[in-house]
């Protein structure tokens, strides 16, 4: 049994870069730190066998307002199986994690995952995101499902090939009691390899496409790895700061910057 209290990260699934269930992280497979956003919270792991696994947390908002959820994993024959289930009673509009997905309402969350680690590597992740049903609200729903694979080529010190694909279907009403309501559909797809080079360095390039709004992002990555400290230069392209119709914090965080960038970051072991 694992218990945990206070600031933390909650962070669970099989997908690299579009994940359909990181509601309460903010990683990303580009940020050479590996850091995230935590969470206040109270989670306990039980362990009743080396195939099972029950997760169960209590997470404080920024209102005072706790939210709770649970999470069963299960390892098979097959592959890993999970089910998560999370209830958010905070009524504010707010970003989920990573995705650009804005609940405006208390609601539901609930997801299924899978990977499978064979010949290749295989996973899923689904997950729907509602609004608890009030006629005087706003409604917001959002079914997500992502596809991902990898395979290591054996050249040199193998060469790591990534690729998912995410797609978002999206209902919004701002009326209940009227049947005005919009609906989004939106898909993402990333590319990733990745080459360890000696002892030391590793080389990285991701490209992602949305199809929607026909944008492409590109980031290449050359870490240094010794054993106190890192050295880490990156390289990213992007689209330009006006070309997103959107309000200061609502903007891809995700992504490194807008336009042209480089970045040099040194990390310190201790």
């Amino acid at each position: 049994m694992e218990a945990r209290l206070g600031l933390q990260k909650i962070a669970f699934g099989p997908a690299q870069v579009l994940r359909p269930t990181s509601w309460f992280d903010t990683i990303d497979l580009r940020d050479p730190t590996g850091q995230t956003d935590g969470v206040e919270a109270f989670r306990l792991r039980i362990f009743p066998s080396n195939s099972l696994s029950l997760w169960s947390w209590v997470i404080n908002s920024n209102s005072d307002t706790l939210s709770y959820g649970g999470r069963l994993e299960v390892t098979t024959l097959g592959g890993d199986w999970g089910l998560t289930l999370h209830q958010d009673p905070v009524a504010s509009r707010k970003q989920v994690g990573l995705l650009p997905i804005f609940m405006s309402e208390p609601n539901t969350r609930a997801a299924i995952d899978y990977r499978y680690d064979g010949f290749v590597g295989f996973w899923f992740e689904g997950a729907s995101l509602f609004s608890s049903v009030d006629y005087h609200s706003n409604y917001d729903r959002y079914n997500l499902l992502t596809l991902g694979g990898d395979f290591t080529f054996p050249i040199a010190n193998g060469i790591l090939v990534m690729t998912e694909s995410m797609q978002i279907y999206g209902t919004t009403r701002t009326d209940y009691d009227t049947a005005s309501k919009e609906t989004t559909e939106q898909t993402y797809t990333v590319f990733m390899a990745s080459m360890p080079v000696g002892l030391f360095h590793r080389f990285m390039v991701v490209a992602q496409l949305d199809w929607q709004s026909k944008r492409t992002y590109y980031y290449w990555h050359w870490g240094i790895t010794y054993d106190r400290f890192s050295l880490n230069f990156s390289l990213s392209s992007n689209p330009k700061r006006a070309d997103y119709a959107l309000e200061e914090e609502y903007l891809p965080t995700s992504l490194a910057g807008f336009g042209n960038g480089l970045q040099f970051t040194l990390i310190y072991n201790h």
